[in-house]
Parts: C-alpha cells; sequence; structure tokens
C-alpha cells in the first residue's frame, strides 16, 4: 500500500510540475490569460514548491558579463543553470542596438528549452537589471536621453516632475527589454561631502526625498518597470565610497528611523517592489560594525517588521570591497546577505558555473534546513516579482523590437519634459540676473565640458573659450566677465586664481553646488545639477533673462548638517 501511495505521489508531483511549467512557458506570449486569476504570491508558492535546490537556488543570482555581446559564460548561466537575472553595467551599453538584441539573445536562452534538462524548464524570464537613476548615473548610454536628475527635481520641488521622470527613463528602457532599475536613489544628502552621492539625492530634507521618490516610482511603475529604491539603510550621511570601503556612519537609530529610513517607510505603504541593500556600517545600532546589507536586524527586524516592506531586497554589487569587509570569501558574504535577508545576489562579473560560490551555497542548501527554507522563501519572492511585472500586454517587452528602437530612444516626449525640468530648476544662488551680451561685455567662458563651451558661444557669439590649464593672464586681461563652470573640487583652484583679477566672475555650477561655499567672493553663481546638454542650455537661458531662474537649493549651503526635529 506504501508502494502504490507513493507512486500516486509522484505522478501528482509530475502533474503538478507540468502545469506550472505550461503555466510559465506560455504566459509570456499571453496564451493563458485565465492565470490572471491566479494571484502572483500564490502561483509563486507553488513553483517554488515544484523546483528543485538548483532551480530555486539560482533566482537568487543576478550576474553581470563582460563586453557588448553576451558572453559565452553568461549564457551558460542562463542555459544550463536557469539563472534568474541579469545586470546591464556601463561597459555593455555604448551600442544601444546592440545592447537590445543581446537583452533578446538572453531572455530567448532563458524561455528555450534545454536539451540537457529535457522536461524541466520552467521558462522562466530574466529580471534584466541596470541603473538609470537619470542626472550624473546613466549606466545605458548611447541613444538614451541625458537628463538633468535627481537633484535638479529636487531644486524644481514638484512631484510631478520626478513622476515624468521615472516614467519618460522607464520608457526608454521598457524598449530595449530592461524590465527593472535601480533607482531612485533616495539617499538623504546629509554630508554634503558624500561625493559619491552629491547630485544622486533628491535634497536634504528627508519628507521632501520620500515624496518626490514616492512619485519616481509611480511614474517607473507605469512603464512598466520594477522600481528599485537604494541604498538602503542610507549612503547619504558620508564622504566615502562603499566600492572601495566599508563607510561607517556614526548615528544613532532614532536619528535613522528619522532622516535616512523615513523615505524608505513613505515607499513601503506605497507599493515599492524593490530595495538594493548598501554596503554601509551603523556601528551605534544593533548591526554595530558589519555591513547593514549583511544584517538581519537591519534586512529583517527593521525593513521587514517596523518598516513592514514585503517586496524584493537585493544586494549592491558583492564584488565591492564593503560587502566582503568581515565575511571573508564571497561565497561566505553571499550565504550571510541570504541568511539576513536578502533575495537576489548581485554580481558584478561571472563566476565559473562551478565556482565556490555556488557549491558553497549549494551544499548549505542541501544540509541546513533553515538555510534552504531561507533561500526557498527568496525565490518565491523573486517569482512573485516576476509574475507581477513581466505579464500581460503592459509588461516590458522579453524580445525588444530593433527596428523601432531609434523612434522611442530617445524618448521625443521625454526630450521635452527634460528641456522643461532643466528650466524649472535653474537656481539663482547669489547676484542678479539677466547678464545679457551688452552688460557683460566681453565675455570668457571657463571649463571642461564641451557642451558648456558651446552652449555659452551660442549665448554670448563673441565669447572667448579655455579650458581649465589653458587659463592665462592674457584671456584674463581681455576679457570684462568670466562665467566659470564649476562641478567639483579640481575646479576651485583654477577659479581662487581669479579672485585677485578685478573682473566680474559669475560661476555656473553643475552637479552639486556645494564648492560654492568656498568662494564667497564671487559676483555671482547659478546652479543647475547635471552636465546634460538640456541643463547647460536653461542655464544660460536663465543668465540671459529667457527664463526665470525659480529653482530652490534642495540643501541649505549655510548648514551642512541635518539635525531632528
Amino acid at each position: 500500500m506504501s508502494a502504490l501511495i507513493k507512486t500516486v505521489e509522484r505522478e501528482l508531483s509530475l502533474r503538478l510540475r507540468l502545469i506550472l511549467i505550461a503555466l510559465f512557458s506560455l504566459s509570456h506570449v499571453h496564451a493563458l490569460d485565465f492565470t490572471d486569476a491566479v494571484p502572483p504570491d500564490e502561483l509563486a508558492v507553488a513553483i517554488v514548491s515544484a523546483m528543485s535546490d538548483e532551480e530555486a537556488l539560482a533566482q537568487t543570482f543576478m550576474l553581470g558579463w563582460i563586453g557588448t555581446a553576451p558572453s559565452p559564460l553568461i549564457l551558460d548561466w542562463i542555459r544550463q543553470r536557469r539563472v534568474g537575472g541579469v545586470k546591464v553595467f556601463g561597459w555593455n551599453t555604448d551600442d544601444t542596438l546592440a545592447l537590445a538584441k543581446s537583452i533578446g539573445e538572453m531572455q530567448n536562452t532563458a524561455l528555450a528549452d534545454s536539451a540537457s534538462r529535457a522536461g524541466d524548464n520552467f521558462h522562466i524570464p530574466l529580471l534584466v537589471a541596470t541603473d538609470q537613476e537619470g542626472g550624473w548615473i546613466r549606466h545605458v548610454k548611447g541613444l538614451t536621453s541625458e537628463t538633468p536628475g535627481n537633484m535638479a527635481i529636487g531644486a524644481s520641488g514638484r512631484p510631478a516632475d520626478a513622476y515624468w521622470s521615472g516614467y519618460y527613463i522607464g520608457r526608454e528602457l521598457a524598449a530595449l527589454g530592461i524590465n527593472m532599475n535601480f533607482a531612485p536613489d533616495v539617499d538623504v544628502y546629509t554630508n554634503r561631502d558624500s561625493v559619491i552621492i552629491g547630485p544622486r539625492s533628491f535634497g536634504a530634507d528627508p519628507t521632501a526625498v520620500a515624496v518626490l521618490a514616492t512619485a519616481f516610482v509611480k511614474g517607473q511603475s507605469a512603464a512598466g518597470v520594477i522600481a528599485t529604491a537604494k541604498h538602503y539603510p542610507g549612503h547619504g550621511d558620508t564622504r566615502l565610497d562603499s566600492h572601495g570601503i566599508l563607510p561607517r556612519i556614526d548615528a544613532p537609530f532614532e536619528t535613522l528611523w528619522e532622516r535616512e529610513l523615513l523615505p524608505y517607510r513613505f515607499l513601503a505603504q506605497n507599493g515599492l517592489p524593490a530595495v538594493m541593500s548598501g554596503h554601509l556600517a551603523f556601528p551605534k545600532t544593533e548591526a554595530g560594525d558589519g555591513a547593514a546589507s549583511l544584517s538581519p536586524w537591519f534586512l529583517g527586524e527593521v525593513l521587514r517588521q517596523r518598516i513592514g516592506f514585503d517586496g524584493v531586497v537585493i544586494t549592491d554589487d558583492l564584488m565591492m570591497i564593503g560587502a566582503l569587509s568581515g565575511a571573508g570569501s564571497l561565497a561566505q558574504a553571499a550565504k550571510q546577505a541570504l541568511m539576513a535577508g536578502n533575495d537576489i545576489l548581485m554580481f558584478s562579473s561571472t563566476p565559473s558555473l562551478n565556482a565556490s560560490v555556488w557549491t558553497t551555497l549549494l551544499a548549505a542548501m542541501k544540509n541546513e534546513t533553515a538555510f534552504q527554507a531561507r533561500v526557498r522563501d527568496a525565490a518565491r519572492r523573486v517569482l512573485a516579482l516576476k509574475l507581477r511585472y513581466l505579464r500581460g500586454e503592459d509588461a516590458v517587452p522579453l524580445a525588444p523590437d530593433i527596428a523601432r528602437i531609434k523612434e522611442q530612444v530617445p524618448d521625443t516626449e521625454g526630450a521635452a519634459f527634460f528641456l522643461d525640468l532643466a528650466a524649472r530648476s535653474v537656481t539663482l544662488v547669489k547676484g542678479e540676473l539677466p547678464l545679457n551680451p551688452a552688460s557683460a561685455g566681453r565675455v570668457l567662458l571657463v571649463g571642461e565640458y564641451g557642451e558648456f563651451l558651446r552652449a555659452g558661444r551660442r549665448a554670448y557669439p563673441n565669447a572667448l573659450t579655455c579650458r581649465y590649464n589653458a587659463l592665462s593672464p592674457s584671456l584674463i586681461r581681455a576679457s570684462d566677465t568670466i562665467i566659470f563652470c564649476l562641478a567639483d573640487a579640481d575646479g576651485l583652484p583654477y577659479l581662487q586664481s581669479l579672485r585677485a583679477s578685478g573682473k566680474r566672475v559669475i560661476v555656473f555650477s553643475v552637479l552639486s553646488p556645494v564648492y560654492l561655499d568656498e568662494v564667497p567672493w564671487v559676483d555671482g553663481a547659478i546652479a543647475v545639477y547635471s552636465y546634460a546638454p538640456v541643463s547647460f542650455t536653461a542655464g544660460f537661458s536663465a543668465l540671459l533673462g529667457h527664463i526665470p531662474a525659480e529653482g530652490r537649493l534642495p540643501f541649505p549651503l549655510d548648514a551642512p548638517r541635518w539635525t531632528a526635529p
């Protein structure tokens, strides 16, 4: 009798598996509309229960690759291991059409039957992710729009600007087959020396950051793209870069709750689908000296329980030094990350198929009941996310339409919007406007960006131009007004050299305007927040008086530190 029961159980299990395979293999072409009646969470539970350990573990991996075309190794991971996702980095993106073809090839590989695994394929599409925050951080280059960025949105102060920024950025990504974006950056701009965050932040007010980030997420979701808030718990109060070190942020939890964590609290109540955990240490909290990305307290007790976030958590790149600090090997860091509560492990390069990061985790699944349960729970969350976003008529296409990409990217509606946003965000920091050609006299444009010099010559046709290292006494003597483009600390010595020149000096600040604190002696200053062409156009339009400079600084120059109300 027991043998008969086992036979029936095996047959039922096989039938369930075949049904689930059919559901996923056909859902991407919308052939089984009745599956929409099954809630994604329930369907994800059923699929995970039918998966092997290898299949469940693979859903937690997201891998980068080197080169324009998919490498043989990344295709092996997709074909043989059925990896859950791939990450598009800047080094993959110079040729936009080639990128779209690569994404289509990888998705087709994921959905294809495998000769070595016949009858075992769930045909689950890939999460295809990138970092397209807008402004400074634009991993997908090529044809995509250069935009004013988050700090420009903070300067305009309009949630509608955040919504449409997320929407148009998302619409371009969707045209390329990219269905997940590691944006918005919701780091509060607390430490003005934070060169790694700077203009990526919406500003210094946690409430404003929360409102603008929520609008951005809504816009991106309207374009069909999965938004991911980062870098949890918050990267804005350190000048260090977690790519090369594990930063320590000496803030107590009470401060974090009202400052860094406030945007996440707001977003969790408004449908945020994903969070990226950052490699940051908060030694004055219960997490101690370790990375928050590996902390069960930060990810479990705080994010899941106190904040109530129920979406997917993905690590920042596990190959960053900050992730490995104190963890030991990459495999150990990956295991800690999953046990802490991350659902996706992100790697910037492709490990070999049988590298220790895979074999160690698979062995732990087979030998440790708690770890196996955690991995299956992570896979369930990943599958639920895919079922929620990658099916239906409005989903991002799995295979991009190559013939239409040049019609869709850059987005023509988006181009008009981003110019308007740049115009709304121009901020008069000091002095008076306009500075028309007649009152400016002989103009000297000094800056490192070619687009700044070209836009400046359009505004002041008779202007002289030079780069920093070509700034000479003869050029200074030949000018009445010097318009100096300042982007970072490297430009400050050249700007300071003009102090005793006796000339009128106007600073054209791009990126974060924090460096204006160092030059209180200048005659005037305006701020834009990116080096996108639209930002230079808007800035010179404001200088000429063609548009008002109605933006407001998203942080106070004279109060660098946030204090609790």
